[in-house]
C-alpha cells in the first residue's frame, strides 16, 4: 500500500530537526570556548584537591633549592683544585 506523501513530508521534516538538534549538540560539545572552561574549571579542582597542593609545594620547593644553588654557585669563590706551583728563575 503506498504512502502518504504528507505522511512521507512529517518523517523527513522530524528526521532534518533530529539531525539539526544533534548538529548543534555536537557543535555545542566541541566548542573552543567551552573546552576552555571546561580544562580550566579541571585544573582549578586538581590544584585543589591534596595531590595538587602536594604537587604545588613539591614544585615549588625544587624551585627554591634550584635557586639557592644557582646563587651560591655564583657567590662562592673559586677554588683551584691543585696547588700551584713555586715559580723559579731561570739564569
Amino acid at each position: 500500500m503506498p504512502r502518504d506523501p504528507r505522511e512521507i513530508q512529517l518523517e523527513i521534516d522530524a528526521a532534518r530537526e533530529s539531525l539539526a538538534a544533534t548538529l548543534d549538540h555536537l557543535a555545542d560539545r566541541g566548542s573552543p570556548t567551552r573546552l576552555k572552561a571546561q580544562g580550566q574549571a579541571a585544573v582549578q579542582r586538581f590544584l585543589q584537591s591534596q595531590a595538587g597542593l602536594a604537587t604545588m609545594g613539591a614544585l615549588g620547593l625544587i624551585v627554591t633549592l634550584s635557586v639557592v644553588q644557582k646563587v651560591r654557585s655564583r657567590r662562592a669563590p673559586r677554588r683551584r683544585t691543585t696547588r700551584p706551583r713555586a715559580q723559579t728563575r731561570r739564569r
